[in-house]
């Protein structure tokens, strides 16, 4: 840890990486986690705790969707084509990942 290095509170800490507090609470007490103690008695994480279990740099939170597209009639079937195409790339311009989609 460095002297002007970021500290984190316990849920900031647990925001970053996805894990609930008890898992965090589990892991300090595994010492599985650096933490320091402010004068008060209060846990901080320092942030390289963050980049050192990341690998590096947090990652982004991973936003997913279902795409839904349908048309009235099967002489329709090039406007379903089309839908497809505009909500995939819609998705894509918006950094969602496409996990699924449905055609009716």
């Amino acid at each position: 840890m460095t002297v002007s290095e970021r500290l984190l509170k316990p849920r900031e800490f647990c925001e970053l990486l996805g894990i609930s507090y008890r898992t965090f609470k589990r892991w300090v007490s595994e010492g599985r986690i650096t933490v320091v103690r402010t004068p008060t008695g209060r846990i901080r994480v320092p942030y390289s705790e963050v980049e050192r279990i990341l690998g590096g740099k947090p990652k982004a939170k991973e936003i997913r969707a279902i795409i839904y597209a349908r048309v009235s009639s099967s002489d329709q079937k090039s406007d379903l084509e089309r839908q497809i195409q505009y909500l995939t790339q819609y998705c894509a311009a918006k950094g969602y990942k496409v996990v699924d989609y449905s055609l009716v």
